[in-house]
This record gives structure tokens, C-alpha cells and sequence, in this order.
């Protein structure tokens, strides 16, 4: 039809034929076509003998529960009964201690209330009226575990959040109770904020509690995959690691109670507390930067550490390791899941694959359209048998409107079939769409030539 005829009948039949002019030019040939996934594959699925070493320390291990976990990253790299609900008895301090120096200032003076001085052992003895420092009693609650240093803690910062008196030494037995229980919901939200959903924590010190909420009677407990996902928050993530960390490093401390002088100052008390590390552990393998013990009836032995050596950083979690007399079990499966963890594991990257520099856009004022995705070096701690896929997701064309900066694939790292990160790949510009008015535009431009 000859360019200079204008006896179209209608917009559409204009439309037609301006795309026949305009978008008919020829493109190259996409190499991702609508739908496909494209991988590229690390190792073959795990060796014999290294399934059967995984079945090995699995058996090898006292405890009911145990995670093994890469502090870089937080993936699982050993589990044993990882998910299962438990009580985990003092190891639940470290959400105490961390969340305290989030919340408060280690030079606070906080003063101890009856309800507080009644808790059972192992308790440093407070008696009500005295006050304590804040970061002192964190030394009395994470070398000593004592359980009335947290609920002074306790009682202390959640007195604001639930609308008390923040001399915990006015309070009555009820709101004491409240106080605490309004810093186990901090506690929890904490935890969530982690991204542990399997954690429920009703006393800031570990002993074993039940709760009703929400109709469902609750008690005090996390997972194993949980409780190691905290220590990794807490000694590697925490904007408080590095005083956590020199707090539960140390051998020893001593410090005083205080009293307060007609002038409202503080002078030193007529008490004096010592307390000694009882994390054994720290001085058994190189590397260990922080742990924490911990026992009820119910819950058994229990215990959670952290370690890094080289370029690998580990956190581990053991629940129900044994009751009494079998105090020692939870060093050997702590060495037992370590041990492992170093020999079993390196530090390796997922390359980048390639993408197709631009995808066709259909309907669109330009036929194609450029693609960007964010560098970055994916690293992790991978064994001889996980095995990796890189995994890139693009349809095979756009259709116009395309906005800049839109999401149009994915690529995505997996390791063992499980997704680990996934990247963006957005468009690098707009797009508009074709209209009878671009069309318009586009043909009298051509008339006027």
C-alpha cells in the first residue's frame, strides 16, 4: 500500500500498518527462551563416606537435639533433630544479656525488688532495696547464671515498656511479674526479628515455665536451629557483639552492690560478688569466642557456643545432652559438631553466570530492552558434597510498557535444591508502549521527510 494513501478506515488499520513499518527489524536471535532455567552445577550429590560421616555424628552424639551453623550466613550445616521444641534452660541468657545491652547502658543503676530476691538457684543473693550496676549483674547472669541477676534485668527494662515505676523496689509481687514477663515479649519479638519462629520465651533466666496464650498453654522452649541462629546474632550480628562478646570471655569478676546517699548519688554497697566463668569450653578448643551453659530438670544440659578459626565462623546448639551424672556430654558433642565443622567444610564462591545483554520487547517503542543485575561474590563454607546450581530465570520477551528499573528474572544460587539468594534482574530503562498517538507522530515524521 502506498505510503502517500491516508483512506484508512479506521486507527486500528493505521496502528497495523506503522507496526509493520517500525517493528519489523530484524533483532538477534535471543538465547533465553520463555521459561527456561538455565544451571550450572557444583559437585555431584554427597560421596558414600560422606554420608555415611554425616550418619556417623549423628549417632556419635549425645544430645536429642544439635545444629551446626555458618555464622557467616546462617546456613544449617548439620542438624540433628534441629527443629524439635525444647526447653533450653540458662542458655536462654544470651537473649537476656544481648538484649539488655541493646536496651539500656551498662552504667544504669538498677534497684533489686522482693520478687527478685526470692528467685531460686543459682541466685548471687540479692536482697531488696540494694542496686547493682547494669553491666555487673551481666557479668553475675552470663559467667555465674544467675538467676536473680536476670530478673533484676528484667524486671528493670520491662517496667518502662509496661507503664511501672521504674524503682523496682516499690513493686509489688504483681507487678514484678508483669515487669518480667513484659521483657520475655521483648524477648520474643527479638527473636522473631532474627527470624526464629520456633522460640517462646516466658523467663528471662531459662527455668522451666508454661504459659497460656492465645488460648494454647506454651512453655518456655526454642529449636536447636533457633538457639544457634541467636548465638549468631549475638556474637557476630548484634550492634552490642563486641561488649557480648568480652563479657562472656571473661575468667572472672568481681564487683559491689551500692547504696544510694541522701544526695541521690551512689556509693559503694556492703556487698561484694565474685563470679567465675563456668563456660569450660572456651579454654578446650581454639577459637571459641563465646558460650553459654545451661540445665533444668526438664530440659537436661544444654548448650550453645560460638567459634571462628581461619575464615570459618560456626555457631552451635545442644539441647537435652544428657542429665545427671553425665555433666561432661555436652563438651564432647560440642567438639564432635566443631571438629566438623572445620574439617568438613571450605570456603568457596558462586560465580556469576553470564546474562543476554537485552531482552526483545514486544509492542514497545524500542524492540529491545537492556538488563542489569547486582555483582556480587556469593561465598559460603561448602563441602566435597553439597552440590551448587546458579540458576538463571528470563522469559524469552517483554511486552510493553516497561517500566525502568523493573524486575523482569532472577538468578538464583541453590545449594542441596534449596534456594540460598536470589539476585534481581531489572530492566535498565523504560520502555513505552506503541500508540495510535507514537504511531501518528512517527508517520507524518515519515511524510514530512
Amino acid at each position: 500500500m502506498p505510503i502517500g494513501n491516508r483512506n484508512w478506515k479506521s486507527a486500528g488499520a493505521l496502528t497495523a500498518l506503522v507496526l509493520m513499518l517500525f517493528t519489523t527489524v530484524s533483532v538477534p536471535e535471543m538465547t533465553v527462551n520463555a521459561g527456561n532455567s538455565y544451571a550450572a552445577s557444583g559437585s555431584a550429590a554427597a560421596t558414600a563416606d560422606e554420608r555415611k560421616n554425616e550418619t556417623s555424628l549423628t549417632n556419635e552424639l549425645y544430645a536429642r537435639a544439635a545444629v551446626l551453623m555458618d555464622a557467616e550466613n546462617g546456613r544449617i550445616l548439620f542438624s540433628k533433630n534441629g527443629d524439635e521444641v525444647l526447653p533450653m534452660a540458662s542458655t536462654t541468657k544470651i537473649m537476656t544479656c544481648v538484649l539488655a545491652l541493646e536496651t539500656g547502658n551498662p552504667e544504669d543503676v538498677l534497684p533489686v525488688s522482693s520478687y527478685a530476691a526470692r528467685q531460686p538457684k543459682v541466685h548471687m543473693g540479692v536482697q531488696k532495696g540494694e542496686y547493682y550496676r547494669m553491666e555487673d549483674l551481666l557479668y553475675g547472669l552470663m559467667l555465674e547464671s544467675y538467676n536473680d541477676a536476670a530478673v533484676v534485668i528484667a524486671e528493670y527494662y520491662g517496667s518502662k515498656a509496661a507503664g511501672l515505676s521504674m524503682d523496682c523496689s516499690l513493686h509489688t509481687e504483681e507487678e514484678s511479674r508483669k515487669a518480667v514477663l513484659t521483657f520475655a515479649r521483648k524477648m520474643n519479638e527479638k527473636a522473631k526479628e532474627i527470624g526464629c519462629e520456633n522460640t517462646f520465651f516466658i523467663t528471662p533466666n531459662g527455668l522451666d515455665a508454661e504459659l497460656e496464650t492465645d488460648g494454647t498453654q506454651k512453655q518456655h522452649s526454642c529449636t536447636a536451629t533457633d538457639l544457634a541462629a541467636i548465638m549468631r546474632y549475638c556474637a557476630f550480628m548484634s550492634p552490642q557483639k563486641e561488649t557480648f562478646l568480652t563479657i562472656t570471655r571473661t575468667a572472672s569478676r568481681q564487683f559491689c552492690s551500692l547504696k544510694k546517699a541522701q544526695d541521690g548519688t551512689f556509693e559503694t554497697g556492703t556487698r561484694t560478688v565474685s563470679a567465675a566463668n563456668h563456660n569450660a569450653f572456651l579454654q578446650m578448643m581454639d577459637g571459641m569466642l563465646s558460650g553459654k551453659t545451661g540445665f533444668t530438670g526438664k530440659a537436661g544440659y544444654c548448650y550453645v557456643g560460638a567459634l571462628t578459626k581461619g575464615k570459618k565462623s560456626f555457631t552451635i546448639a545442644l539441647l537435652a545432652c544428657g542429665w545427671p551424672n553425665n555433666r561432661t556430654w555436652k563438651w564432647h558433642d560440642a567438639r564432635l559438631l566443631l571438629e566438623y565443622g572445620l574439617e568438613a567444610f571450605d570456603q568457596r564462591s558462586l560465580q556469576q553466570p553470564d546474562l543476554p545483554k537485552t531482552l526483545l520487547v514486544e509492542n514497545g517503542q524500542l524492540a529491545e530492552v537492556s538488563l542489569n543485575c547486582p555483582k556480587k561474590e556469593i561465598r559460603m563454607l561448602l563441602s566435597r558434597g553439597d552440590q551448587t546450581d546458579v540458576r538463571v530465570s528470563l522469559p524469552g520477551q517483554l511486552t510493553a510498557p516497561v517500566e525502568a528499573g523493573e524486575q523482569v528474572g532472577t538468578v538464583s544460587y541453590l545449594v542441596n535444591g534449596a534456594l540460598y539468594e536470589q539476585l534481581p534482574v531489572t530492566a535498565a530503562f523504560g520502555v513505552p508502549k506503541i500508540t495510535y498517538c507514537y504511531c501518528l507522530k512517527r508517520l507524518l515524521a515519515l511524510v514530512l521527510l
